[in-house]
């Protein structure tokens, strides 16, 4: 295995990886702002510079191939001070009021400059300066907090393929004066699916429903599937008080990996929902009354053997339900082959 040396220590990498991947692997700390793990690294806001010996420049590392025989610093005093300066250019850049911030405990600006130790700026630009989106109904896009690092236009365009944000290019000053530079959506192309507000960094991108409702500290992360279709999504469900307030996905598991439809973030308003049953009925003399589990599900296999015993078993018929795992629609087609004896199964998926 290719070897190399970070902060004086031997470390492995494989080829291809970057010298932020070689450190991370290694257990080696590098901080990061415009790098998504899953998209083509583009070294934007030069948070992850370090020293290369032999370079005449600092050089960012999610950019920067490992080497065999490499040696880098990712903490030296001029590392230290190029981190502070980018960190003090991006707090004047825009509005970043932690207190009445939406992502307040979840930016990593905010927990960069703590790091660092750095102060507020003493000026902030007019709010009016900047473009506000707030049209849509689940996302807010308040670009006085953008910090322009691109990472919802890589979400958008490199992990969800909408191709829904397209990155500014070409001078500033050309742009139009009430958009200027920043990361603008083309609605004709966005799905809603909020890839881009979870990724942002700051609090520029946050979601609607979830104002108000809690800190990240107040919440707590349940880890769950999501119930939409098939294809199991994991998602962390941020829960207050009883009642969830914001879906994420789970950035490293399988089969999502961070991704989720606008549905699994956020449709889940049904579970809260007062008309949602939460108790089975049964009909009596035109009435609906509850009843227990045990005397649903007896009242329905008695049904079923009467149906069976005077149509015979082709006269029942069963459709899966697309939101079923595979483990239940297993079941299901066991149940009606082997239990009731007919090929009468189906998924509603094929319907």
């Amino acid at each position: 295995m290719a070897q190399m040396k970070i902060n004086g220590q031997s470390v492995a990498f494989e080829p291809g990886q970057s010298v932020l991947q070689a450190a991370q692997a290694n257990g080696i700390k590098i901080p990061t702002l415009c790098y998504l793990a899953e998209a083509t690294p583009t070294g934007v806001c030069r948070m992850c510079v370090v020293e290369v010996v032999g370079a005449d420049r600092l050089l960012p590392s999610c950019d920067t191939p490992a080497g065999e025989g490499m040696e880098v610093i990712t903490d030296s005093p001029r590392v230290t001070e190029a981190r502070k300066a980018i960190l003090e250019m991006l707090l004047a850049s825009g509005e970043h009021n932690c207190l009445l911030c939406e992502a307040n405990g979840e930016c990593k600006l905010q927990a960069l400059a703590y790091e660092y130790g750095l102060e507020a700026p003493a000026t902030l630009p007019a709010k009016a300066e900047f473009p506000l989106d707030d049209d849509y109904p689940v996302i807010t896009r308040d670009f006085s907090k953008c910090i322009l690092c691109g990472r919802c236009v890589q979400a958008c365009n490199e992990v969800q393929v909408n191709l829904a944000i397209p990155a500014p290019w070409g001078p500033r000053q050309d742009q139009e004066p009430d958009k200027g530079w920043f990361p603008l959506v083309d609605y004709e192309n966005c799905t809603h699916c909020g890839q881009c507000v979870q990724a942002c960094p700051v609090g520029a991108l946050t979601e609607k429903k979830a104002k108000g409702k809690g800190r990240s500290w107040e919440t707590k992360k349940v880890r769950t599937t999501c119930p939409y279709c098939g294809v199991g999504c994991q998602l962390w469900l941020h829960v207050k008080d009883n009642q969830i307030i914001k879906v994420t996905a789970v950035e490293d598991a399988q089969p999502n990996r961070g991704r989720l439809c606008v549905k699994g973030r956020f449709g889940y308003d049904f579970i809260h929902s007062p008309e949602r049953l939460t108790t089975p009925l049964i009909k009596e003399n035109g009435e609906f009354r509850e009843a227990s589990w045990d005397e649903a599900l007896d009242l329905v296999a008695e049904r079923f053997m009467e149906i069976k015993k005077e149509h015979g078993p082709d006269s029942i018929a069963g459709v899966s339900c697309a939101r079923s795992t595979n483990e239940d629609s297993y079941n299901m087609q066991k149940l009606f082959r082997a239990v009731i004896g007919t090929n009468n199964i189906d998924h509603c998926a094929r319907t």
